[in-house]
């Protein structure tokens, strides 16, 4: 791998920031045009032919790269070596990332350490110890800057690692009352996002950013969490990333300790300190990181396939993929496989249909209808 040129970054970033051009989508036009963004940018009106197709002009891409140099960042694409090799290895990876701070750091054991907002004072504290404990064993905690666990676990691994992804642009401080924490973490860890500098969060953007956080490290901790709250997004994608799962279980008459005795019941590890989580990462075979942490399916070269000769085939493929899609996000390998369809055109044919604006895909590949 190397740093691409200026024109290139420039090319995947104006393609990555394309509306409807999703991770899915971008990884699937970088296969259909051998990795050339500036092929995908030529033929992208004509795949998509949709009018919710909006390419970002240069200039604004252009624009943004020199606002983030001159923030202290760097935009990095998942081509390239600085990229964290653990958020490579997902299926697709963020096509690209913002990021401050050094990037080797992000090439260390990293661990996330998650949890409810409103936290319990013991909670609290569980947090910001197992976090330091963690830190001082040469781990990088990973969280999400957002009040109550998140930062206890920032706090705790200031001095020795720590990272915030961050829902909107690495320059948008949620919640203001972290912007001490987050200048702390500026000076001496890493501020990641998947977002523009400038942007603003909107509530569609945190299952992106918690994509991220799981995808970032070899385990995810989860010290409180409510049955229904984002923690619990994010101990979702972790598994479905490979990703070790642990909780702290908690008491069953407290709201906030529900979802980690939930995720203990369905097969999470138990943890009660930081020696638990050691133990459980340093049992794992001992394999690189984007060995070990792939998804199912990487690394599977599909043969070359004609997209001008299959066209006829594609259109086919996008009526019948189409009626079996509902409002509801399901697994993308399981609507190709109910549609008896070749995997290879069923991809295509998913690829327009995103492209179009038909279907929404998530970071993760669920699917569904456009509303």
């Amino acid at each position: 791998m190397a740093e691409l040129s200026f024109d290139k970054r420039r090319d995947w970033i104006r393609l990555a920031r394309s509306s409807t051009v999703g991770p899915v989508a971008f990884n699937g036009l970088m296969k259909r045009f051998d990795g050339d963004a500036a092929a995908a940018l030529a033929a992208l009106p004509q795949i998509s032919k949709s009018s919710k197709l909006s390419i970002p002009d240069v200039h604004l891409v252009e624009e943004e790269m020199e606002r983030t140099e001159q923030f202290g960042a760097r935009i990095i694409a998942c081509c390239e070596p600085d990229y964290p090799p653990a958020l490579a290895a997902l299926t697709p990876p963020p096509p690209i990332i913002t990021l401050t701070g050094d990037p080797a750091r992000l090439h260390r054991p990293c661990v996330a350490i998650i949890g409810s907002r409103n936290a319990s004072a013991i909670g609290l504290r569980f947090a910001r110890q197992i976090s330091a404990e963690l830190g001082q064993a040469g781990y990088v905690i990973i969280s999400g800057l957002a009040r109550g666990i998140d930062t206890s676990a920032h706090n705790g691994t200031v001095e020795t690692g720590t990272a915030a992804v961050l829902g909107g642009g690495i320059d948008h401080i949620y919640p203001r009352e972290n912007s001490g924490l987050y200048n702390r973490i500026l000076e001496h860890g890493n501020i990641i996002s998947e977002s523009p500098i400038g942007y603003r969060a909107t509530a569609r953007d945190f299952p992106r950013r918690n994509r991220i956080i799981s995808g970032l490290c070899q385990g995810v901790v989860v010290i409180e969490a409510a049955e229904r709250s984002g923690t619990l997004i994010t101990a979702r994608y972790a598994a479905e990333q490979g990703r070790e799962v642990m909780a702290a279980p908690g008491s069953p008459l407290d709201p906030r300790t529900k979802g980690c005795n939930r995720l203990i019941r369905q097969g999470a590890a138990l943890i009660e300190g930081s020696n638990d989580v050691i133990d459980i990462l340093e049992s794992l075979p001992s394999l690189s990181p984007p060995d070990r942490m792939s998804e199912p399916g990487q690394g599977y070269n599909q043969p070359a396939f004609d997209w001008i000769a299959a066209q006829k085939d594609i259109e086919t493929a996008k009526q019948k993929l189409l009626s079996l899609l509902s409002p509801t996000a399901t697994p993308r390998d399981e609507i190709i496989r109910q549609s008896a369809v070749p995997i290879a055109v069923a991809s295509a044919a998913l690829l327009e249909l995103e492209l179009s604006g038909d279907i929404l895909v998530e970071g993760d590949g669920r699917t569904s209808l456009a509303l």
